[in-house]
């Protein structure tokens, strides 16, 4: 009886959720961290199945099984458990044992998720970087040909005396003006305007207000604030900027039903761009349309990337850009029916 409970204590003290299950996928055990990760009582796990205790994972549970017949085992890396509504990185080993004539599985599950964030931060930013300088120079390249192209469409509708030849001269200096526009949101804004310290939610509500004007009458669009944020430092208009295309990038993909919901909270001990800060503004736009489709989620933050037909692909970028510059950090978690952009601003005090 005392080795036992040596066992079992041993076993709770470890920072690794262990589970065992059966070949029906039912779990006979959980230790502590198992407790803490699913947020559930071991005797709420007792006797349940995998499948109850979690409400979505990116590993195929058949392996499980596979794994128990053929007295087996694996490590799959970067698993995706959504527990609460929340999505949670793990890495998962299953080995099948035998217990009284009996083949089990103890699976393990070890939560990575800040150095998933870290990893997935350092190399964004890179790419991210690389993929921007790319833009900005084949801007400039567009930018001077296009001033003198529009310069001589003036100068030819100077010298044409029929109007309807100068429709055409028209035409021409309105798609060079329409192409300025847009190489100018690829160059974007390059460093932060004057700041001022204001209140997060006055610039989240203009957000609601523009928003509101012209919302599909079947979105609906409500807000979740934490009054006790403190005012912070911002340019406000480059942040309502990026706001305003989180959000309006939701509608977007809403279409013409959904729900659209803006969230403050408290986040503490938080890392942005190296730094740890004991606390930060945390903001998420949520909305249950049918998520970011797999092949972009490593790019959606790319100038030019977009999934929707008509679209720049510039929204996302222009407002990770504008966070950035403000030291936060953008990030987003999506599966169908719930997508997430989260974004995070140090608090000073």
């Amino acid at each position: 009886m005392k080795s036992r409970i040596n066992i079992q204590t041993i076993i709770d003290s470890q920072l690794t959720a262990v589970l065992v299950v059966d070949g029906n996928l039912v779990v006979h055990f959980a230790n502590t961290a198992a407790e803490q990760l699913l947020t559930l009582s071991k005797r709420r796990l007792q006797d349940a199945r995998l499948d109850q205790v979690v409400e979505d994972i990116s590993l195929d549970m058949r392996r499980i099984q596979r794994c128990i017949e053929l007295e087996q085992g694996f490590t799959n890396s970067e698993v995706q458990v959504v527990i609460d509504g929340l999505p949670r990185w793990v890495d998962v080993s299953v080995t099948a044992f035998t217990l009284d004539k009996r083949t089990l599985a103890l699976m393990e599950l070890r939560l990575i998720d800040q150095q998933k964030k870290i990893s997935q931060e350092l190399q964004q930013r890179a790419q991210q970087q690389a993929a921007r300088e790319l833009v900005r120079g084949l801007a400039h390249e567009i930018k001077n040909p296009l001033g003198g192209l529009r310069g001589a469409a003036q100068l030819l509708e100077r010298e044409l005396e029929k109007e309807e030849l100068k429709e055409f001269t028209h035409l021409i200096i309105a798609q060079a003006d329409r192409l300025r526009n847009l190489v100018d949101r690829l160059l974007g804004p390059q460093r932060p305007g004057k700041q001022e310290v204001i209140n997060l939610h006055s610039v989240l509500e203009q957000v609601r207000r523009l928003v509101s004007m012209d919302i599909p009458p079947g979105i609906t669009l409500s807000r979740d604030y934490d009054p006790s944020i403190p005012d912070l430092a911002m340019d406000s208009e480059q942040l309502q900027q990026a706001f305003l295309n989180m959000v309006r990038n939701a509608v977007e993909v809403l279409g013409d039903h959904g729900h659209i919901t803006i969230r403050t909270r408290t986040a503490f001990q938080v890392m942005l761009q190296g730094k740890r800060y004991r606390l930060a503004a945390e903001v998420r736009i949520i909305d249950d349309g049918p998520g970011i489709p797999a092949a972009l989620h490593d790019t959606l933050f790319y100038p030019m990337v977009t999934g929707r037909e008509g679209g720049t692909g510039l929204g996302l970028s222009i407002a990770q850009e504008l966070i950035h510059q403000h030291q936060g950090r953008i990030e987003c978690q999506s599966r169908p029916g719930h997508t997430e952009f989260i974004v995070y601003l140090p608090l000073r005090r």
